[in-house]
């Protein structure tokens, strides 16, 4: 309704409503994205739900069957306590030794050249990484010829060699005594952090340049030692760029595949949550389990995202 005024009167004018209309365009060039996300990323997602409340064959419907065997068989909580260990050391021992490495080449010489050495690792495939571990931790009984890196060194030095990716514990003695770990598990968690330190000294090695050189040298002028220098400023100043690695390096330890199927297939008690999802699947068949298992990963890699995604927004509130 419109108030049109003139000179002693005043008229009221209905307007009528005009329809809206509504722009398809960028519907139209966001439908083909929309269509692949929808097939391939979505409806996979769902079915893979579906599937995992079906029995192995995908034909009768026994709800949480399959997730109460995840977590009551043996076998399969072996597999969840082996990812919670590669959550555990691959990502404590990572950022502990990306930042420590960051810290260092920073003060030398040839700092460039010491990174570029370190992040060689990074520039391998996991497979192919892999294939040469495996080589470093051959063994041969005793009395044969050790063609391994380490067993060679070991029998070098007067000790038995050790078969590091089919034993559970490191056994210097006749006796293999009870470990609270698989130390092959450990072996090939080694060949993980070997290849992505590179990648968290780099990232990391960024966030220590951003911080300011006269905040450093006041501390010293105050005088505070190196140690709490590192403890009281940089590592306070550099933590959003830790939790940031943390994040990759906790997304990639649940979903941890290629290195533990090339070096162990997931024998001897490897098995992660990726590989024993492939075994469910191909070799034994069981769609059900298998659909489970991808469940359980997806599930507990989403809070982690959510986070990230949390505090990279209330970072950039701050800012």
């Amino acid at each position: 309704m419109k108030i049109r005024e003139l000179p002693g009167r005043t008229f009221f004018r209905l307007r009528k409503p005009t329809l809206r209309r509504i722009d398809l365009t960028p519907w139209f060039w966001l439908f083909p994205a929309l269509l692949f996300l929808c097939v391939y990323l979505i409806y996979p997602v769902v079915d893979t739900f579906r599937v995992s409340l079906m029995n192995a064959n995908s034909t009768q419907f026994v709800g949480i069957d399959n997730y109460r065997e995840i977590f009551t068989n043996p076998v399969m909580q072996d597999t969840l306590l082996n990812n919670i260990l590669w959550l555990v050391l691959f990502t404590g021992a990572v950022v502990v030794m990306g930042l420590l490495f960051a810290v260092l080449s920073g003060r030398v010489r040839y700092e460039s050249i010491a990174k570029s050495i370190i992040f060689i690792p990074m520039a391998i495939s996991f497979v192919a990484a892999a294939v040469i571990w495996r080589f470093v931790y051959a063994y041969q009984p005793p009395g044969f010829t050790q063609f391994g890196l380490l067993n060679a060194a070991a029998t070098g030095a007067g000790l038995p060699p050790q078969p590091w990716l089919s034993q559970q514990a490191i056994a210097f003695t006749n006796t293999v005594p009870p470990a609270p770990f698989h130390t092959n598990n450990i072996a090939v968690i080694g060949v993980a952090v070997w290849m992505w330190t590179g990648f968290a000294m780099v990232v990391l090695s960024a966030g220590l340049k951003g911080i300011s050189k006269e905040v450093i040298e006041a501390a010293r002028v105050d005088g505070a030692n190196e140690f709490q220098i590192f403890r009281r400023i940089i590592l306070p100043l550099v933590s959003p760029t830790i939790a940031l690695v943390a994040t990759t390096l906790v997304i990639q330890s649940l979903k941890i595949f290629d290195i533990v199927w090339v070096m162990t297939a997931g024998n001897y008690n490897t098995d992660v949550i990726a590989t024993m999802m492939y075994k469910q699947l191909f070799n034994y068949q069981n769609f059900g389990v298998a659909g489970a298992l991808a469940v359980i990963l997806f599930l507990a890699i989403i809070p982690i995202i959510l986070i990230s995604v949390n505090r990279f927004r209330s970072q950039e509130e701050t800012r």
